[in-house]
C-alpha cells in the first residue's frame, strides 16, 4: 500500500511539474503535373519547346494554444526553384529538402488582431506585391514563384467601422553593411516597407484600397534576370535598382455578377531616387522609372480565368515594358470528404512581354499547358 501510495505522489508531482504542450495538428497537399511549354522571341534566341514533370509537397502545421494565441507554419521545398515550391524532375534523382518556407504566430482577438514571423502574402489574390518588387514585369506571379509568397515581418489588424484595417510593417533585407562616421547611419540603412490596407463591404461590393511605402533603401529586383541568373544563362546583377524607396497604391475589388465571382485590381507604382552610379547594374543606381498594373477575374465553380496587363517606363535607361498574361483553369473534384480531397486540374497560361529601348523592340511570348494531380489533407 505504501508503494502504491508513493507511486501516486510521484505521478501527481510529474504531472504537475511536466508543462502542459499544445496539440500540433499538421495538413497541407502534395501534387504532380505535367507541363507542355512553347517559347518565342522576335530575336529568335530563345525558341523552343519542353515538356517537363514537376512535383511538389507541403506540409502545414497549426497550434492553438489558447486565449486567442496560435502558431502556424509551411514546410516545403525551396531549395534551386524559383517556381513557388515546385520540383522538376531530372535524371530521378534529385532530392527533396524540405525548408520552414513561413512561420507565424500571435493573437486573434473579438476586435483585433497580430502575428509576426515570417508572414503569408497571399499574393496570388493581390498583385500589388508583385508590383512593388518586380515594377518592370510584374506578372506571372513572381512573389510567388521567387519569394515563396511571404515576407519576414509584423502585422496588426483591427475592426475599423464596417471593415477591417491592417498594418505590416516588413523587413525587405537586412542587407546595411554600410561604414560612417555618423553613429546611426547604418540603423535606418536595411529595407523596411509598410503595408497599410482596408478592406470593406458595402452590400454585394467588397474593396480593399492598399498601399505600401518602402521606408527605407531597398532592392528592386528584375524578374527576367532573376530567371536567366537562376538557370546559369547569366551572372550579372539582377537587381533593377539599388537602394530606392518605391511607392505602391491602388486596390483590389470584387462582387458577385450572376453566378459569376467578379474581381479586379488596380495599382500603380512610382520611384524617383538620385543615388550616385552608372545606369547599368551599379551598386547604387539611379531609380526613375513608373508602372502599373490592371488584372480582371472571374470565378465560377470549377472554372476560374483572369488577365493582367502591365506597363511600366524605365526612364533612366529609356525602356517601355508592356505585357498581357492570362491564367485559365477548371478544377474537377475526383474525390472529396472530410478529411481531404483529391482533384484534377487543367491549366492554360500565356505570357507575352514587350520591352521597347530607342534602337530595338523585342517581343517574347510563353504558353504553357499544364495537368495537375493534388491531393490535400
Amino acid at each position: 500500500m505504501k508503494k502504491m501510495l508513493s507511486l501516486a505522489a510521484l505521478l501527481a508531482v510529474v504531472a504537475y511539474a511536466t508543462p502542459a504542450s499544445a496539440e500540433l495538428k499538421f495538413g497541407g497537399d502534395a501534387g504532380v503535373r505535367v507541363r507542355s511549354e512553347f517559347k518565342s522571341t522576335t530575336t529568335g534566341e530563345d525558341n523552343r519547346d519542353d515538356v517537363s514533370f514537376q512535383y511538389r509537397v507541403r506540409l502545414k502545421a497549426a497550434a492553438d494554444i489558447g486565449s486567442g494565441y496560435f502558431f502556424k507554419a509551411m514546410i516545403m521545398n525551396e531549395n534551386a526553384n524559383i517556381a513557388g515550391g515546385w520540383q522538376k524532375l531530372a535524371e530521378n534523382a534529385e532530392r527533396i529538402e524540405l525548408d520552414v518556407s513561413n512561420f507565424y504566430f500571435g493573437r486573434m482577438m473579438e476586435n483585433s488582431h497580430y502575428m509576426m514571423g515570417r508572414l503569408p502574402l497571399n499574393s496570388l489574390n493581390n498583385p500589388v506585391f508583385d508590383l512593388t518588387l518586380y515594377p518592370m514585369q510584374p506578372l506571372d506571379q513572381p512573389v510567388f514563384n521567387i519569394n515563396f509568397d511571404r515576407v519576414y515581418g509584423m502585422n496588426y489588424g483591427m475592426k475599423l467601422g464596417d471593415g477591417e484595417a491592417n498594418a505590416t510593417f516588413v523587413v525587405l533585407d537586412n542587407n546595411s553593411t554600410i561604414v560612417s562616421d555618423n553613429e546611426n547611419d547604418g540603423l535606418f540603412n536595411d529595407g523596411y516597407a509598410l503595408h497599410l490596407a482596408y478592406k470593406t463591404t458595402i452590400g454585394d461590393f467588397t474593396i480593399e484600397p492598399q498601399v505600401i511605402t518602402v521606408l527605407t533603401q531597398s532592392n528592386i529586383r528584375d524578374q527576367d534576370e532573376v530567371i536567366a541568373y537562376s538557370t546559369g544563362t547569366t551572372t550579372a546583377n539582377y537587381n533593377l535598382a539599388n537602394n530606392v524607396t518605391p511607392v505602391t497604391f491602388g486596390a483590389n475589388a470584387s462582387m458577385p455578377v450572376g453566378d459569376v465571382k467578379m474581381s479586379c485590381s488596380a495599382f500603380y507604382t512610382i520611384c524617383d531616387d538620385t543615388n550616385d552610379g552608372t545606369v547599368s547594374h551599379a551598386a547604387n543606381r539611379r531609380a526613375d522609372y513608373h508602372g502599373a498594373l490592371l488584372r480582371l477575374k472571374g470565378e465560377s465553380g470549377p472554372v476560374m480565368a483572369w488577365i493582367d496587363y502591365s506597363a511600366s517606363k524605365d526612364k533612366v535607361t529609356d525602356t517601355n515594358y508592356s505585357g498581357t498574361f492570362v491564367w485559365a483553369q477548371y478544377q474537377y473534384k475526383v474525390y472529396e470528404s472530410a478529411a481531404g480531397s483529391f482533384t484534377l486540374q487543367p491549366t492554360l497560361r500565356w505570357l507575352a512581354t514587350s520591352k521597347e529601348t530607342v534602337d530595338t523592340d523585342v517581343d517574347a511570348s510563353t504558353f504553357r499547358t499544364e495537368l495537375w494531380a493534388t491531393v490535400s489533407f
